[in-house]
């Protein structure tokens, strides 16, 4: 052949590679409102950014009419390219090629570019859209999916590792994305489950639908799985974007700070008069977020999840924060079970990739009841307390209302190594509330008056006492658990210049070989 033979010959093969499994399986995937594994990839990246790899490798199984079937990637597209001009590797599964089900080939195809992205300390994206194991090869597709969860632990706390789910995800596959950072899911046209519904109804009799059993408003709300639900692909390639540029590349690396035209000194006046004047009233602890972060911009994490806490990321002076905020507008901002183990796992990331924690606490307690504690809240709110405590990422707190009992510890009290702990003068840091407070301290005093009328004054005297002393923050200031008492609206500024000042932060754990957090 002349050289001229030899390249049209790779011309014609990377044609074919492109095509994947054939026109009209590409347009089946589009019918169903689904992007090809390449098309997302070029959504993805910057453009002419990608970079291939192992373009040409198909299969080698023999088994059940394979031998006949040959496509060029088998079912898996892996490289790397550039988000924002920052490297990334990547890998997205090809539906049109034996329904992107995982064969050992494509697992080392994975494998590959996990261990480039560990070696090289860039993020990994994957993008799922598979039908599973490919059963004609047994046991190999099975140590396929071990391989690439081996390499997802390994990673982890490493690399960042983003999971989009664009199809199904069913079986073994659905470890590989819950062993990573952070899971995205599209509505309708993705879902995850163990076990289908076909086998549910076989072994438990129920009846359910593959939506109800795995969709994306499941994993997002009920479930925790999923930290973010787009309404489409174009929508959720966007997010992960948006996710990446708060990111560091690695562990060993700080997030990238950007430029910042958004003012420090700029003072919000609504937060002076945000906190109602009773403290059983809610308000959206959201607005105090927008009100004090650059440019109002905030990428909540699982938004529809546990809803009592706020979880996401924003800038501060254009350096990336992780926040984790009391919600007094959902369930009064209590901690519970799924509120716990939410913030807690966000905390760890942070931690784990150099990323600041900024806490905004409003929180009257633990959520009571026989449901809590017979689920474990002591254990999962144990997970909270272990992540603060662990951090060594800086750490400012401020206290806006509430922050009664163990809950005040929890949420980066200066006791968890909270750096710099601001409060406002709305701030309530005692071991309850007064109600609850008087009821016990001075139940037998109250239980011997007379009348009703002398133990309601009575009451209201103490109660009011017990304000004077604890429904301030100056108690706590006096202590020195408080580093300052700050005005509301100046808090932007004086967030920015906690940050600032540490920097250079240094501190670290007990040399140890891991910790063993209460799980």
């Amino acid at each position: 052949m002349t050289i001229e033979d030899n390249i049209q010959l790779l011309l014609s093969k990377r044609e074919e590679a492109k095509l994947g499994g054939g026109i009209k399986r590409i347009e089946a995937q589009h019918k169903k409102g689904k992007f090809t594994a390449r098309e997302r990839i070029e959504l993805l990246l910057d453009e002419g950014s990608f970079e291939e790899f192992d373009m040409f490798v198909s299969h080698n199984s023999h088994d059940f009419g394979l031998e006949k079937q040959h496509y060029l990637t088998d079912g898996v597209i892996t490289g790397y390219g550039t988000i924002d001009g920052r490297v990334v590797y990547v890998y997205s599964q090809d539906f049109t090629i034996f329904g992107g089900s995982l064969s050992e080939t494509m697992a080392r195809k994975i494998c590959k570019v996990m261990d480039q992205a560990i070696k090289v300390g860039a993020p990994i994206i994957g993008i799922n859209d598979s039908g599973g194991a490919r059963i004609q090869e047994g046991v190999k597709s099975l140590a396929g999916y071990a391989e690439i969860f081996q390499r997802n632990i390994m990673a982890s706390g490493v690399i960042p590792q983003l999971s989009a789910i664009f199809g199904p995800c069913a079986g073994g596959a659905v470890y590989s994305p819950a062993l990573t950072d952070f899971i995205l899911m599209s509505r309708e046209s993705s879902y995850m489950f163990v076990t289908g519904p076909k086998v549910a109804k076989t072994v438990t009799g129920e009846d359910i639908t593959t939506e109800e059993l795995g969709g994306a408003e499941v994993h997002g709300k009920k479930s925790g799985v999923a930290h973010f639900i787009a309404d489409n692909e174009e929508e959720g390639i966007l997010i992960l974007r948006k996710l990446i540029s708060f990111l560091p590349q690695n562990n060993l690396e700080d997030p990238p700070v950007i430029e910042c035209k958004d003012p420090i000194h700029r003072m919000e006046d609504l937060l002076n008069e945000i906190i109602p004047s009773s403290p059983n009233q809610p308000y959206n602890v959201k607005d105090v977020i927008f009100s004090v972060v650059d440019n109002g911009e905030f990428l909540e994490v699982q938004r529809h999840y546990a809803m009592n806490i706020i979880t996401g990321f924003a800038r501060f002076n254009g350096m990336p924060v992780g926040i984790v905020a009391n919600q007094p507008a959902y369930l009064a901002g209590v901690l519970d079970i799924n509120a716990s183990r939410k913030a807690a796992r966000f905390v760890r990331f942070c931690d784990a990739f150099n990323i600041p924690i900024v806490t905004m606490v409003d929180v009257p307690g633990f959520l009571p009841g026989s449901n809590q504690e017979f689920g474990g809240i002591i254990i999962h709110g144990a997970k909270l307390l272990f992540a603060y405590g662990e951090a060594t990422v800086p750490k400012v707190t401020i206290t806006l209302r509430k922050s009664y009992g163990g809950a005040h510890d929890v949420m980066g009290s200066k006791q968890l190594r909270g750096d710099i702990n601001y409060a406002w003068p709305s701030a309530e840091i005692a071991v309850m509330g007064s109600a609850g407070a008087i009821e016990i301290l001075e139940g037998r005093k109250v239980s011997k008056l007379n009348s009703d009328e002398a133990k309601a004054d009575y009451i209201k005297k103490k109660e009011e006492e017990y304000s004077q002393k604890f429904a301030n923050p100056y108690e706590a200031a006096r202590h020195g658990f408080i580093d300052d008492v700050i005005e509301p609206r100046n808090t932007r500024f004086r967030v920015i210049r906690a940050l600032q000042t540490l920097a250079t932060k240094k501190d670290s754990n007990p040399p140890k070989k891991h910790s063993n957090i209460p799980l």
